[in-house]
Protein backbone atom coordinates (compact mmCIF):
# COMPACT_ATOMS: atom_id res chain seq x y z
CA UNK A 1 0.00 0.00 0.00
CA UNK A 2 1.33 3.23 -1.07
CA UNK A 3 0.54 6.25 1.08
CA UNK A 4 0.57 9.57 -0.47
CA UNK A 5 2.58 12.16 1.22
CA UNK A 6 0.90 15.41 1.83
CA UNK A 7 2.86 18.39 0.72
CA UNK A 8 3.54 20.79 3.52
CA UNK A 9 3.26 24.46 2.84
CA UNK A 10 6.62 26.19 2.89
CA UNK A 11 7.31 27.97 6.15
CA UNK A 12 8.26 31.60 5.70
CA UNK A 13 8.07 34.61 7.93
CA UNK A 14 6.22 37.65 6.72
CA UNK A 15 8.45 40.64 7.51
CA UNK A 16 6.03 43.32 6.39
CA UNK A 17 4.39 43.89 9.81
CA UNK A 18 7.81 43.94 11.47
CA UNK A 19 9.10 46.61 9.07
CA UNK A 20 5.92 48.63 9.59
CA UNK A 21 6.43 48.56 13.36
CA UNK A 22 10.09 49.60 13.05
CA UNK A 23 9.12 52.59 10.89
CA UNK A 24 6.36 53.57 13.32
CA UNK A 25 8.81 53.45 16.24
CA UNK A 26 11.36 55.44 14.26
CA UNK A 27 8.79 58.14 13.45
CA UNK A 28 7.61 58.18 17.07
CA UNK A 29 11.12 58.74 18.44
CA UNK A 30 11.91 61.36 15.80
CA UNK A 31 8.79 63.35 16.65
CA UNK A 32 9.08 63.13 20.43
CA UNK A 33 12.81 63.85 20.72
CA UNK A 34 13.77 67.40 21.69
CA UNK A 35 17.16 68.96 21.22
CA UNK A 36 18.10 71.57 23.79
CA UNK A 37 20.89 74.02 23.22
CA UNK A 38 22.36 75.65 26.26
CA UNK A 39 22.23 79.35 25.46
CA UNK A 40 24.10 80.59 28.53
CA UNK A 41 27.50 78.96 28.39
CA UNK A 42 30.21 80.27 30.64
CA UNK A 43 33.02 81.46 28.42
CA UNK A 44 36.33 82.91 29.50
CA UNK A 45 37.16 85.81 27.22
CA UNK A 46 40.60 85.80 25.59
CA UNK A 47 43.50 87.83 26.79
CA UNK A 48 45.81 89.66 24.42
CA UNK A 49 49.55 90.04 24.50
CA UNK A 50 50.02 92.18 21.37
CA UNK A 51 51.31 95.72 21.09
CA UNK A 52 49.11 98.76 21.55
CA UNK A 53 48.10 100.67 18.44
CA UNK A 54 48.51 104.40 18.07
CA UNK A 55 45.29 106.20 18.81
CA UNK A 56 44.09 109.08 16.68
CA UNK A 57 42.15 112.06 18.00
CA UNK A 58 38.99 111.18 16.08
CA UNK A 59 37.68 107.82 17.19
CA UNK A 60 34.60 106.16 18.57
CA UNK A 61 34.65 104.21 21.79
CA UNK A 62 31.74 101.96 22.71
CA UNK A 63 31.70 100.68 26.26
CA UNK A 64 29.39 97.81 27.23
CA UNK A 65 28.69 97.49 30.93
CA UNK A 66 27.99 94.30 32.85
CA UNK A 67 24.23 94.99 32.70
CA UNK A 68 24.34 95.39 28.90
CA UNK A 69 23.95 99.17 28.71
CA UNK A 70 26.02 101.15 26.22
CA UNK A 71 28.21 104.26 26.50
CA UNK A 72 29.34 105.88 23.26
CA UNK A 73 32.37 108.16 23.85
CA UNK A 74 31.42 108.32 27.52
CA UNK A 75 27.76 109.27 26.96
CA UNK A 76 25.29 106.81 28.51
CA UNK A 77 22.48 105.81 26.15
CA UNK A 78 18.86 105.86 27.30
CA UNK A 79 18.15 102.24 26.39
CA UNK A 80 19.99 99.23 25.00
CA UNK A 81 18.18 98.95 21.68
CA UNK A 82 20.12 98.67 18.45
CA UNK A 83 18.32 101.67 16.96
CA UNK A 84 19.40 103.94 19.83
CA UNK A 85 22.96 102.68 19.51
CA UNK A 86 22.99 103.24 15.74
CA UNK A 87 21.60 106.77 16.18
CA UNK A 88 24.25 107.68 18.77
CA UNK A 89 27.06 106.30 16.61
CA UNK A 90 25.89 108.08 13.47
CA UNK A 91 25.48 111.36 15.40
CA UNK A 92 29.05 111.23 16.69
CA UNK A 93 30.57 109.95 13.45
CA UNK A 94 28.78 112.57 11.32
CA UNK A 95 28.69 110.23 8.34
CA UNK A 96 32.38 109.28 8.48
CA UNK A 97 32.41 105.49 8.66
CA UNK A 98 36.21 105.31 8.27
CA UNK A 99 36.74 106.27 11.91
CA UNK A 100 38.36 103.59 14.06
CA UNK A 101 35.99 102.10 16.64
CA UNK A 102 37.12 100.61 19.94
CA UNK A 103 34.69 98.17 21.50
CA UNK A 104 35.24 97.62 25.21
CA UNK A 105 33.02 95.11 26.98
CA UNK A 106 32.93 94.04 30.60
CA UNK A 107 34.08 90.44 31.01
CA UNK A 108 30.77 89.58 32.71
CA UNK A 109 28.55 91.26 30.10
CA UNK A 110 26.31 89.12 27.94
CA UNK A 111 27.74 88.18 24.57
CA UNK A 112 24.52 89.33 22.89
CA UNK A 113 25.32 92.93 23.83
CA UNK A 114 28.69 92.69 22.07
CA UNK A 115 27.12 91.11 19.00
CA UNK A 116 24.43 93.81 18.91
CA UNK A 117 27.09 96.54 18.98
CA UNK A 118 29.09 94.84 16.23
CA UNK A 119 25.93 94.41 14.15
CA UNK A 120 25.06 98.10 14.54
CA UNK A 121 28.56 99.06 13.41
CA UNK A 122 28.36 96.74 10.42
CA UNK A 123 24.98 98.16 9.39
CA UNK A 124 26.45 101.66 9.49
CA UNK A 125 29.42 100.58 7.33
CA UNK A 126 32.25 100.76 9.88
CA UNK A 127 35.15 98.45 9.05
CA UNK A 128 37.91 99.46 11.51
CA UNK A 129 36.86 97.68 14.70
CA UNK A 130 39.20 97.13 17.62
CA UNK A 131 38.10 94.95 20.51
CA UNK A 132 39.75 95.97 23.76
CA UNK A 133 41.19 93.23 25.92
CA UNK A 134 43.33 93.20 29.01
CA UNK A 135 46.91 92.04 29.05
CA UNK A 136 47.35 88.65 30.67
CA UNK A 137 49.27 88.54 33.93
CA UNK A 138 51.72 85.99 32.52
CA UNK A 139 52.83 88.15 29.58
CA UNK A 140 52.94 91.44 31.51
CA UNK A 141 56.52 92.77 31.90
Amino acid sequence: MKFRRTLKAPVDINLTPLIDMVFLLLIFFMVTTTFNRDSRLLVTLPEANGQLLEESDLRLEILITQQGSYRVNGRLLGDSSVETLKQAISDLAAGDNTLPVTLTADAASMHQSVVTAMDALAQLGFAKLNIATRQSAESAP
